[in-house]
């Protein structure tokens, strides 16, 4: 047989694990809930991880105890460097493979995005984030600890602000926009007042809030300036975040690559995308665009690949194989009802 590895992307709701070997194969593909340190502590991390990957062996036919070259653990809430570290040491105690991988979950998202050595990633999901490396193995990165470190934007942040300038442009205290009509009549209540008091009384669940992130980008597409600004402001975040990745790895005049992943940028809304697109060739003139197209655990899966000496040809088997996987793949109930069984924790319902 020849050598085997393990790849995880843990996120805030999902995670998958991959057992495949060097030739390209994939032999399994298990999915199941968070995974992330920050959601059910580090020893939930490693119970989740553990009865995932001892799934992906059962249904690879492949003994648990086998011999595995590596392990890749890219996961949410690995943001600080004792944060990696912690998980680090927990991942190789662990000893599901003779080297381990460990690291935020961006690097699995650069790494699926692109294979330049040079690059930086940008997601814009639920939150943002932003991650750089370079081909000398300089990293660049933030704390991503949410406002706390500064952070603004993504999905959540843009449906909060919907919602308050919906209910301040309705009552007088802020710029009137259609925001207010298109809140109200989402929840299809006749004001934001009502939308509001019913959120506060519990009426409507607090994270249906949430839901509001497409209702601003259809609001702001019809011409609104209120939502206009807001898409606009998150277009600046973003590339702000690029800037300075790029400036602390001395890119910004070179040649790189700049993924753009999470669901808000995957969504390509016109409005957002065009700024970013525009914004980001301003200040970085020889930067290379590339949209995030394949799921995160492909970027886990080569990581592992590229530490045991992958040659450039098993990349694009990697890449069909996984996502054919993806495409057919239902989270595994041997480990989901492990996970229910050691984690002791209901998945949150956020990205």
């Amino acid at each position: 047989m020849t050598e085997l590895y393990l790849a995880a992307d843990g996120g805030n709701s999902k995670t998958d694990v991959v057992l495949g070997d060097g030739t390209g194969r994939v032999l399994a593909f298990v999915r199941g809930g968070t995974s992330s340190p920050h959601n059910i502590g580090l020893d939930g991390t490693v119970a989740v991880l553990d009865a995932l990957i001892r799934a992906a062996h059962e249904q690879a036919g492949v003994p648990f105890g086998t011999r595995v070259e590596a392990v890749a653990v890219y996961l949410a809430g690995a943001d600080l460097p004792v944060e990696v570290a912690q998980l680090s040491a927990a991942v190789s105690d662990a000893a599901w493979a003779a080297r381990a991988l460990v690291d935020n979950d961006c690097f699995a998202m650069l790494r699926a995005g692109t294979a330049s050595p040079d690059a930086v990633v940008v997601v814009c999901g639920a939150g943002n984030n932003c991650v750089g490396r370079t081909a000398d193995g300089r990293t660049a990165r933030f704390p991503a600890l949410g406002p706390i470190s500064g952070d603004w934007g993504g999905g959540h942040d843009l449906a909060e602000h919907a919602l308050r300038y919906a209910a301040r442009g309705e009552d007088g205290r802020g710029t009137p926009t259609r925001l207010s009509s298109a809140v109200s009549g989402y929840f299809g209540l006749p004001t934001v007042e009502a939308v509001s008091i019913a959120l506060h009384l519990g009426d409507i669940p607090l994270d249906r809030v949430r839901e509001l992130t497409p209702v601003l980008f259809e609001v702001a597409a019809a011409g609104d300036l209120v939502a206009s600004e807001l898409v606009t402001r998150q277009a600046d975040e973003i590339l702000a975040q690029h800037r300075v990745a790029a400036a602390r790895l001395d890119l910004l005049d070179k040649p790189h690559d700049l993924v753009l992943g999470g669901g808000v940028l995957q969504a390509r809304h016109a409005q957002l995308h065009d700024q970013v697109v525009a914004g980001a060739r301003a200040q970085a003139p020889k930067v290379e665009i590339k949209m995030l197209d394949a799921p995160p655990v492909v970027g886990a899966a080569l990581l592992a690949l590229d530490a045991l000496g992958m040659s450039s040809a098993v990349e694009p088997v990697v890449r069909d194989a996984l996502l054919q996987r993806r495409v057919n793949t239902s989270t595994s109930a041997t480990a989901a009802s492990t996970m229910a069984a050691t984690s002791g924790n209901t998945p949150p319902t956020g990205a």
